[in-house]
């Protein structure tokens, strides 16, 4: 019996749209403030993990994890939210990454279900901005799940949204604790950016410009 791909889980930072520069803005800000300056490659391990979390990894790279009690430390998440939501007005269906309109709009036409698993409490007015809402048929942000990335939780709540067993479900994303994330739920997980990166994908292309349907179907159904 042939395997058939009956949803696609996307990712939203790195995958849909490329809001990461802004979550990088924000976090340097709130980290200047407190004494603590990292740059671009400290904030790899930021991606695709919670809000509280990135947090702790800052203070902890700052040797301030002690320095803060549990609710100063949500104050500081807090604070740089909303930095980042000042950053994000400014998107618009522009800053749709390469190729994705046309993917969405192709998975659409063939009949496929269409969810979004964003580790950000921001997916529904960054999706808004970019006005793609008609397109998905469920979107689990961080304010509905227990667990964050790598935990395969968030993919595992978009299925069930969707009706949709996990071994028919193909994930995408950019971040190694997402792609963890997909495999941890059994679902076929495509990879966008370098192989190195990517190395537990089930597929991987380098950018979302050459993300495509039938390809990824010749794959998965080789599985």
């Amino acid at each position: 019996m042939t395997k058939k791909i009956s949803a696609f889980i996307f990712d939203l930072d790195g995958v849909i749209t490329d809001t990461a520069e802004y979550h990088y803005l924000a976090w340097k800000q709130l980290a200047e403030e407190l004494g603590i300056f990292f740059d671009r490659e400290f904030n790899e391990q930021l991606k695709g993990v919670s809000r509280m979390e990135s947090l702790e990894r800052i203070l902890a790279f700052g040797n301030q994890a002690e320095r803060y009690t549990k609710e100063e430390k949500e104050a500081l998440a807090a604070k740089k939210n909303e930095h980042y939501k000042q950053l994000i007005e400014k998107i618009t269906p522009n800053d749709l990454l390469p190729g994705i309109a046309e993917m969405l709009e192709d998975l659409k036409k063939r009949g496929i279900k269409i969810g979004l698993a964003s580790a950000s409490k921001n997916a529904f007015a960054v999706i808004e901005r970019l006005q793609i809402g008609g397109y998905f048929d469920t979107i689990v942000d961080a304010a509905n799940i227990q667990h964050s990335k790598p935990h395969p939780e968030i993919f595992l709540t978009a299925a069930q949204q969707l009706g949709v067993p996990c071994v028919e479900c193909v994930g995408v994303e950019d971040a190694e604790a997402g792609i963890q994330a997909i495999k941890a739920a059994n679902m076929f997980a495509v990879g966008v950016g370098t192989k190195e990166a990517m190395k537990d994908a089930d597929y991987i292309v380098e950018s979302t410009a050459d993300l495509n349907y039938e390809s990824i179907l010749k794959v998965f159904q080789q599985k």
